[in-house]
């Protein structure tokens, strides 16, 4: 597939700026790349949605062969149920008191949870035990990001996964991780230590539950900057990359992703040029975020900014200082041609957030004409 060229100077002035602009070629390439990776490492590959939080999105990621999706909250998920998603992953910890939220999802989707503790899981047996439903859930680990998970190493870890596996109203379909210090990794030798000992952990823990004669049918791992590895794996049954299908200034830094791959841009227009040395865009926190880059090499700023629609490499002279709600401050060499009106892409450094913040993206085909496309699930944090 041909890497998306359009121009942004040629794009009409209607959406105004700031808008995040994604061109529709790159988006399926990348839709594609991820889903050869998965068939070639033998794994299913469940997208998290909550990066484009985009039920037309989630349909042509499972059109191209994925299994499902991932999302972060119920609200998140009841909007792809009413698009007709209908296998949909929680990897986050839902509290029982949301049982009532979960029963009517239920009804409509294949829905699992995870949980990491006995007592929680307790409950959610008898919840469901309450509404004559049987609730697909996997244990998560903590396998070195120390958010949620049950430690690997602890005495009575395999008794805990046992216990929950045989309460009523719960089925158990395997443990699932999420390496997220990946995003933190000094170099690419240092990410492949963290993926490899993920595989050791989870797969390793896989083993003692079944000799402890319960049935591990999945073992899910995934973030987009482990990916790439997916076929080193070696037993791993399912993988949840999200951030892959725009890619954003992280994923370069992380070796991810180049800059042909990135879908995902925000396009400014300059607002003032208040200094030989200074230029202010009109996306500020409220469009791009206050997220830094991560990477293997510092990245500066708040975004990479490209001037011209046909090049593929941002102008590294032209530094995002600082950003305001509504103004992106940047540093430019006194010789830089930017005025007023002038219009430049801005490359995230991280798309997720991007999009949350965006009632809707503009789709870009190869000769620059937009379409709309509605975030759907906007908003959705409960």
């Amino acid at each position: 597939m041909t890497t998306a060229v359009y121009d942004i100077h040629a794009m009409p002035l209607s959406p105004r700026s700031p808008y995040p602009v994604v061109s529709s070629s790159r988006l399926e390439a990348n839709i594609a790349r991820m889903q050869t990776l998965a068939n070639h490492a033998g794994v299913r590959l469940r997208p998290h949605a909550k990066t484009h939080k985009s039920p037309v999105i989630a349909r042509m990621q499972i059109e191209a062969g994925a299994v499902g999706i991932c999302c972060a909250k119920l609200s998140e998920a009841a909007v792809f149920a009413d698009a007709g998603i209908n296998d949909i992953r929680l990897p986050y910890p839902v509290n029982p008191s949301n049982a009532d939220r979960v029963v009517v999802l239920m009804e409509r989707v294949r829905l699992s949870i995870i949980v990491d503790d006995a007592d929680v899981a307790a409950d959610w047996s008898g919840a469901m035990t309450r509404a004559g439903k049987v609730l697909d859930i996997l244990v998560k680990v903590d396998v070195g990001t120390h958010r949620c998970g049950v430690n690997p190493e602890a005495n009575d870890v395999v008794n805990t996964i046992t216990r929950i596996a045989r309460l009523p109203g719960l089925s158990f379909r395997g443990i699932l991780s999420h390496a997220g210090h990946t995003y933190n990794a000094e170099s690419p030798s240092a990410l492949a230590a963290i993926v490899a000992r993920e595989t050791e952990i989870m797969t390793g823990l896989a083993k003692r539950v079944r000799e402890a004669g319960v049935a591990v049918d999945e073992i899910s791992v995934g973030s987009t900057p482990s990916a790439s590895l997916a076929p080193t794996q070696r037993g791993i049954t399912e993988m949840r990359p999200g951030n892959y299908v725009f890619l954003d200034r992280s994923q370069v830094g992380l070796g991810s992703a180049t800059y042909e791959n990135c879908a995902l841009f925000v396009v400014a227009t300059v607002v003032s040029r208040p200094a030989p040395d200074r230029a202010i865009l009109d996306c500020g926190s409220k469009t791009l975020t206050s997220d830094g880059a991560r990477g293997f090499t510092d990245l500066p700023g708040y975004g990479a900014v490209f001037l011209s629609s046909n090049e593929n490499l941002p102008d590294a002279s032209i530094v995002i200082e600082r950003v305001s709600e509504e103004h992106a401050i940047c540093r430019v060499p006194e010789s830089s041609p930017l005025r007023p009106g002038d219009r430049v892409r801005v490359l995230p450094n991280h798309a997720c957030t991007v999009t949350n913040l965006s009632d809707r993206l503009w789709l870009a085909n190869d000769q620059g004409t937009l379409a709309p496309l509605t975030v759907a699930a906007r908003g959705r944090n409960w």
